[in-house]
């Protein structure tokens, strides 16, 4: 039976043959802005004294439509005040409900690293990842292989991007490599889409010290956070709990205040 991520990166492998026919690397080169933003994203998660990364998100698989009418232009500017370490913004749109635009608004908009959340099976797409103005970009082991993975954490490197390599289990920790920036633990099994946080309990002392840890997904109380920042994680992405709520903006400063 294919499961949701199977499903997702085939429909990404077709999506990016399309969208190389329209723009080309050139091009895509062209648009890359001269700021270096190489270890921003890492450096505002070991500098931060909450760690949250937030997540610009409109819809999910699992969930459906979770804020259908959000816009970039009123969330990322209060996400930025509220106190995100990193804000997440979905590139997808078949299954997330984000645009290429989202991310690029939300680079003028901030100057809080920023990181393209998408299904990457291309070097093509870390060319776009640039152009929009992106600090980071998500590598998932579970829909690459070990040489895929460490082939596209250089090319990352090379456009100035960090990497936030996303492991489910012990067997995905073989794909960290040199080049991996920040090791982020999915408590979603993206095969079923359920989560448990325990996940990240269970792998967090499997995980090389000189990563900066995070745990993604499934987290919705400050007290989580604690318990997690207690075992040695210094991010906490954050997808749907803010999104879910009228504002999320001032959903992250309440839940900010709650943790100190």
């Amino acid at each position: 039976m294919t499961n949701i991520l199977d499903k997702i990166v085939a429909n990404k492998r077709i999506e990016v043959e399309q969208q190389k026919k329209e723009v080309s690397i050139d091009q895509l080169i062209k648009q890359i802005g001269t700021a270096n933003k190489q270890g921003l994203f890492k450096q505002s998660l070991i500098n931060s004294s909450t760690g949250i990364i937030t997540e610009f998100k409109r819809r999910s698989p699992s969930r459906g439509w979770i804020f259908e009418n959000a816009k970039v232009e009123e969330v990322i500017p209060l996400y930025s005040g509220g106190g995100a370490s990193a804000i997440s913004v979905l590139t997808d749109t078949v299954f997330f409900g984000g645009t290429f635009s989202d991310l690029t608004m939300a680079s003028s908009l901030t100057k809080t690293p920023l990181l393209r959340k998408d299904f990457m099976v291309d070097e093509y797409q870390f060319y776009q990842a640039a152009a929009m103005g992106a600090s980071a970009v998500l590598l998932i082991a579970s829909s690459l292989t070990i040489q895929e993975t460490k082939q596209f954490a250089v090319k990352a490197k090379e456009l100035g991007l960090d990497v936030l390599l996303e492991v489910h289990n012990e067997a995905e920790l073989g794909h960290i490599n040199e080049y991996v920036d920040v090791v982020g633990v999915n408590n979603r099994n993206l095969g079923t889409f359920v989560t448990d946080v325990q996940a990240s309990f269970d792998l967090v002392d499997k995980i090389p010290n000189e990563f900066v840890k995070i745990s993604e997904s499934g987290i919705s109380s400050p007290q989580t956070v604690l318990d997690l920042r207690e075992v040695g994680y210094k991010g906490f992405l954050m997808g749907e709990n803010f999104m879910k709520t009228d504002n999320p903006g001032e959903a992250l400063a309440n839940f900010i205040k709650e943790l100190s």
